[in-house]
């Protein structure tokens, strides 16, 4: 039986490798438990995340302020510091100024720290509190306005992220910018399209595009339609070509780290190649060389063809499952 969560602890914290000034290094994330996201609260939140389940209502500052005495016990002098909350870093209603305060002169020594916030919160005030080893990372998702309106349902326009993400590069801050491969609604082709024209928007602002294939995440609308046989997760190969493409139109290094990579929820192929090539994404988020890129696979071909059907038919339907399963998911 799982152990209740306390609002006191951690949602979760880790060791993983990014790069630091063109480095691979040693990095360490925290994920702080906190009320949530204000968005999510107010009006339901985006249609793909799942985050409203690492909240809890009831968290105070005291249950904060020992959240962060454990991040201090477990930062072993790691260049790199990632913090991630439900929401936005940036909204005071989740992180109150003095526990940021804190937060981020606990690691000012560090080469990088970077947390998530949405762009209402950034604001010249905002930024003009942060040390200057900060990376602010925006849910762009996409530069479409239908698309982030109506199937990501995000809250603000593209614009809004490029006029915050340039006053965070105006105070000397670095941006990673987040794109979503295949939100809900978007056929395979649509989605890697829309990755590309949004790859572009965002390089003039961005440090880094990382590109995020949908995963499915409990609770959400993407979840409902993914048991319908209405949503298929996007192959690998189509991020193989978003990165691919992207890495010849942009300044901006192109990196992903897939969430679920391999599974029916996340990005998958036929299931033999699927670690050899996620594998070599993460390869090419370092080094940002194409060849790092060239692996094969038999199901290549099929994916060619799904795309194919996709457009013929006029569907972003799981072609996968078959008629008799639509409603039958193997977890």
């Amino acid at each position: 039986m799982a152990k209740p969560r306390q609002p006191n602890q951690l949602e979760a914290s880790w060791r993983e490798k990014d790069l630091v000034n063109g480095k691979v290094s040693d990095t360490i994330v925290f994920i702080l438990r906190t009320s949530g996201c204000q968005w999510a609260i107010r009006s339901g939140g985006c249609s793909m995340c799942g985050y409203r389940q690492a909240s809890m209502e009831s968290i105070t500052e005291d249950d904060l302020n020992s959240q962060v005495d454990q991040m201090s016990s477990r930062f072993k002098g790691e260049p790199f510091v990632k913090i991630y909350t439900s929401g936005s870093f940036l909204d005071t209603n989740e992180v109150p100024l003095s526990i940021r305060a804190r937060i981020l002169s606990m690691f000012q020594s560090c080469e990088r720290v970077l947390f998530e916030s949405r762009p209402e919160y950034v604001t010249e005030k905002a930024v003009a509190t942060l040390t200057k080893n900060v990376t602010i990372a925006f849910g762009l998702e996409s530069s479409n306005d239908r698309i982030l309106s109506r199937s990501v349902r995000k809250g603000f326009s593209p614009e809004d992220v490029r006029t915050a993400a340039l006053i965070a590069k105006g105070a000397g801050l670095g941006v990673r910018s987040y794109l979503l491969l295949k939100p809900l609604y978007l056929s395979e082709s649509m989605a890697i399209r829309d990755s590309l024209d949004s790859a572009v928007f965002a390089d003039e602002f961005s440090d880094e595009i990382s590109i995020n294939p949908l995963n499915v995440q409990r609770g959400t609308d993407v979840e409902l339609a993914w048991r319908h046989g209405d949503f298929r997760s996007p192959w690998v190969w189509s991020l193989v070509e978003v990165m691919r493409e992207a890495s010849g139109k942009v300044q901006a290094r192109v990196m992903s780290s897939p969430s679920g990579g391999g599974s029916q929820r996340g990005v998958h192929n036929c299931g033999k190649c699927d670690s050899m090539l996620l594998e070599s994404i993460e390869r090419f988020s370092f080094s940002q060389d194409s060849k790092d890129l060239d692996v094969d696979c038999d199901c290549k071909l099929k994916w060619r063809e799904y795309i194919k059907a996709e457009d013929i038919i006029g569907t972003s339907s799981n072609l996968d499952r078959g008629f008799s399963n639509l409603l039958i998911i193997n977890e």
